[in-house]
């Protein structure tokens, strides 16, 4: 049984306290956090320190949880007293904070939707990819916006904090420096230092390019999708309100806690020498998307509108 370690209880927390309960083969062996809001074990210790945690239980899995100023930290010192570390994206949104480290090659980011079904072919054989859209519409109201996730520079951006997923999972498939980006932001409802609706195109070198529509003021039925253009006329498809029927049927897709529980074990399996799973995440390659949305909110033209329900 794999002794896993939850650093941060808040409301992500408590989704992978979630899936966390009930997986095969793992333990929640103790949460830190020194206020935790999600609802938890009441046999599960708690500790106010993520240090004291560590030293106490040695687990075998660490998850961290925390808001994006502390994320790197702890994920990096959990490395070094740990097997395998998850930690939640975008963890630092301070490309200086990612120059390389030791450590680094025993994290991976936690992007559960890279795991759905189909997914694992196409990253280990990646096809050649022409163009590719990205595709989002939810609805954010103002509760979300509190604390940390009210300023773009914490990470509270649409792109960070929402579809950050699928820009992630393109960015994979489709190597090359950016050439030009083309983008607007735009802020309606002025609930926060963030925007409601980002659109972009990205030329890659050689001429590639990925197409961004991401807003969270939608008042309809919220979705996340890829679709990738492949240079041999094939067109493919990742659906799911967060991708998470992959390239299968939604009618069939897994759960989000089947899809965490495919990755917390795809990162065990690396702390036992197993090769890294297709759909894991590295650290080491957090920093092109990182770079990307930066190059993105960096170049795009701002707008600013009088609230419209329309979408």
């Amino acid at each position: 049984m794999s002794r896993v370690l939850l650093i941060g209880a808040g409301e992500v927390g408590g989704k992978h306290l979630a899936a966390l309960v009930g997986a095969p083969g793992l333990t929640v062996c103790g949460v830190a956090d020194p206020a935790p809001t999600a609802q938890m074990d009441e046999n599960v210790p708690v500790f106010a320190s993520w240090r004291s945690a560590l030293t106490s239980l040695a687990p075998d899995l660490v998850v961290v949880a925390t808001p994006p100023g502390t994320a790197l930290t702890v994920a990096r010192e959990a490395a070094r007293a740990t097997a395998a570390v998850l930690v939640e994206k975008p963890a630092t949104t301070d490309l200086a904070a990612l120059a390389p480290d030791p450590c680094d090659r025993q994290i991976f980011v936690g992007f559960q939707p890279h795991f759905a079904p189909g997914l694992a072919a196409l990253l280990a054989q990646p096809p050649a990819v022409g163009s590719a859209e990205v595709r989002l519409a939810v609805r954010r109201d103002p509760h979300y916006y509190r604390g940390w996730r009210r300023s773009r520079a914490t990470a509270g951006g649409v792109l960070h904090q929402q579809a950050i997923h699928g820009l992630a999972l393109v960015l994979r498939l489709m190597p090359g420096d950016v050439d030009a980006v083309d983008a607007t932001v735009v802020h309606r409802r002025a609930l926060a230092e963030t925007e409601d609706h980002v659109t972009a195109v990205i030329t890659l070198a050689d001429g590639p390019t990925v197409h961004i529509d991401a807003r969270v003021d939608h008042p309809g039925r919220p979705f996340h999708k890829v679709v990738l253009h492949l240079t041999d006329g094939r067109r493919l498809q990742v659906r799911g309100r967060n991708l998470e029927a992959g390239l299968g049927e939604s009618t069939t897709a897994p759960s989000d806690s089947d899809l965490r529980r495919a990755m917390y074990a795809a990162v065990l399996g690396t702390a036992t020498g197993q090769p890294p799973h297709p759909c894991l995440y590295p650290l080491t390659a957090l920093p092109r998307p990182l770079e990307v949305i930066d190059r993105v909110y960096r170049d795009a033209r701002v707008v600013r509108t009088a609230y419209s329900t329309r979408p």
